[in-house]
C-alpha cells in the first residue's frame, strides 16, 4: 500500500447545494474533476469517502475507487477516518483530505504539500491563496486563515488562526483552500478529541486542532480554487473551466 493515500469526502446532503458532488462541469460530475486531479499528482492511491451509492456509482463506473461509510458522520474528517481505520487498516503515513467540492484544484498544490509533508515539520498541513477582490475577501463562504509571517509562495508558516467574518486584527491573513494533509498520529489523536468551543461556533473543524495545540503549517498557492458552496458558486466555476479548455 502506498505510504500516502488521497481521500476525497463527498455527498448529496448539502445544505446549501444538494446533489452538488453531481453537477456537471464541462459534461463531467463535479466529484470526478476532483478525482482526476488527485490522480494526476501520482502521491498515493486515491479514494472517495461518501455515504452514498450514487456517488460511489459514478465514481466506480468511471474507473475510480470509492468506499460506502456510514451516514452520521459529524465532520469530513469522521468520514476520512473510518475509511483510513477500516479498509486501509491504519497503513499510510499520510492522509490527504482533499473536499471534493473543488474542481479546478492545481494538482501541482497537492503535490507541493505531499512533498512538505515528508519532511516532518507539523501535524498538519494545508493551503492558503491571497483574495482576489474585497467581495470575496467579505463573504463568509471563504475561510480565512491567519498565519504567524507572511506568506510567500513556495513556502510554509504557522497557522494561528481560521475565522469566516473578515477582522482586521491579524496583520497576516489568506484565502485559506480546503485541504488538510494529516500525519497518521495527527490524524488518530485529532478524531479522539471532542468538538472543541471555537469549532462549534465558527463551524470549522480545524479550530479542534489549534485549541488543543497541535501544530498547523499553511502552505502558499497561487491559484485559488473555487470552493462550490452555493449556485452562484457553481456557475463561476463553470465559466473559469470552459474558458480554460
Amino acid at each position: 500500500m502506498d505510504k500516502t493515500a488521497i481521500i476525497i469526502p463527498s455527498r448529496l446532503d448539502a445544505v446549501r447545494l444538494p446533489n452538488k458532488p453531481l453537477e456537471l462541469i464541462k459534461n463531467k460530475e463535479m466529484i470526478l474533476h476532483v478525482y482526476e486531479a488527485a490522480q494526476k499528482t501520482n502521491t498515493g492511491d486515491v479514494y472517495v469517502a461518501t455515504p452514498d451509492q450514487k456517488i460511489i456509482d459514478v465514481v466506480t463506473k468511471n474507473g475510480g475507487k470509492a468506499i460506502l461509510t456510514e451516514v452520521n458522520h459529524q465532520t469530513g474528517t469522521d468520514r476520512i477516518y473510518e475509511v483510513f481505520k477500516n479498509h486501509l487498516k491504519s497503513e499510510p503515513d499520510l492522509i490527504i483530505n482533499l473536499q471534493g467540492d473543488m474542481p479546478n484544484i492545481d494538482p501541482k498544490a497537492i503535490t507541493n504539500l505531499v512533498s512538505y509533508m515528508s519532511e516532518g515539520k507539523c501535524d498538519i498541513g494545508t493551503l492558503a491563496s491571497t483574495f482576489s477582490s474585497e467581495s470575496e475577501l467579505a463573504d463568509e463562504n471563504n475561510v480565512k486563515v491567519a498565519t504567524k509571517n507572511k506568506l510567500k509562495i513556495n513556502q510554509f508558516d504557522q497557522a494561528i488562526d481560521f475565522f469566516r467574518q473578515d477582522t482586521k486584527e491579524y496583520e497576516n491573513y489568506f484565502h485559506h483552500v480546503g485541504i488538510y494533509a494529516f500525519t497518521n498520529k495527527a490524524l488518530v489523536r485529532y478524531v479522539s478529541l471532542k468538538r472543541s468551543k471555537l469549532e462549534l461556533e465558527r463551524k470549522l473543524e480545524q479550530l479542534r486542532a489549534l485549541e488543543n495545540s497541535m501544530s498547523i503549517h499553511v502552505g502558499y498557492i497561487n491559484s485559488s480554487p473555487l470552493s462550490v458552496d452555493t449556485k452562484s458558486d457553481l456557475m463561476e466555476v463553470r465559466k473559469i473551466m470552459e474558458t480554460n479548455e
